[in-house]
């Protein structure tokens, strides 16, 4: 809607700021003050007013989503759950599990047979941020394998292990109980995960996502879902301006 004539357009930053979940506007006045807020690129000021959705606002270099009508829930997806939008053999997928509307798409996807967290959203800039292989964002998986890994095997995936797309980058990997691991992982290659443990001679018996970047929810049953607030959105957006590693994104 076009402004009123003696009208400015847009709305004040800080009241944007606000909304964003950085806090009261008051403290959002104090972020402009100190210089740490920016508008396409450039230094705000305080009174600066900003039209959501067009002018790119961050925070200490993390961009802040300003557009109307963003959501992104956090859903704990079932096995047997396909991460697809939609499958012609009419399996049960992903967004049968979330509201109809607004249509929303998954930020990464977890195979058939895997459980645990999934990211959907209609935010095309968050999701760029999380998949990019160049941001990095970690992800935390328990794995349940054949047998308890020999000591030689943990020290392969902790050093990274040979598959046929190449040598994957250091993990992070515990014994949580004996034949179950925590593998933390900051790569996104397809179904990789799997394979590492099958690269170093373990068959996964059962693979559940646990945490994406700073986001866990043990409360969140199989087949829930919950919207994410708006400080859950910042600590990701943090997450991925932190990232500085590089893979290609897909199923884990």
């Amino acid at each position: 809607m076009p402004a009123e004539p003696g009208e400015r357009a847009g709305e004040r930053l800080q009241r944007v700021l606000a909304r964003a979940g950085l806090g009261s506007r008051r403290v959002c006045d104090e972020l402009i003050a100190a210089g740490r807020v920016t508008v396409a690129g450039r230094r705000a000021v305080l009174g600066q007013r900003v039209v959501p959705g067009r002018d790119r606002v961050a925070v200490d270099g993390v961009g802040v989503p300003t557009a109307p009508g963003l959501v992104t829930y956090l859903v704990n997806k079932p096995k047997g759950v396909l991460s697809a939008s939609v499958d012609r053999r009419g399996r049960p997928t992903l967004t049968d599990l979330v509201p109809k509307e607004p249509r929303v798409f998954s930020v990464g996807r977890l195979d058939l047979d895997s459980e645990g967290l999934v990211l959907m959203t209609n935010d095309g800039d968050l999701a760029y941020a999380l998949s990019h292989p160049s941001f990095g964002v970690e992800k935390e998986y328990l794995v349940e394998v054949d047998r308890p890994p020999a000591p030689s095997a943990l020290a392969r995936l902790r050093r990274g292990v040979t598959l046929d797309d190449g040598v994957t980058a250091p993990a992070r990997v515990g014994t949580v109980a004996p034949g179950v691991l925590r593998i933390v992982i900051h790569e996104g290659r397809k179904r990789q995960v799997r394979r590492m443990c099958e690269a170093v001679g373990l068959e996964v018996q059962r693979l559940v996502r646990t945490r994406i970047g700073p986001l866990s929810d043990p409360a969140l049953g199989p087949g829930r879902w919950r919207r994410l607030s708006a400080a859950e959105l910042r600590s990701l957006a943090e997450a991925a301006h932190r990232g500085t590693r590089s893979e290609e994104p897909a199923s884990d």
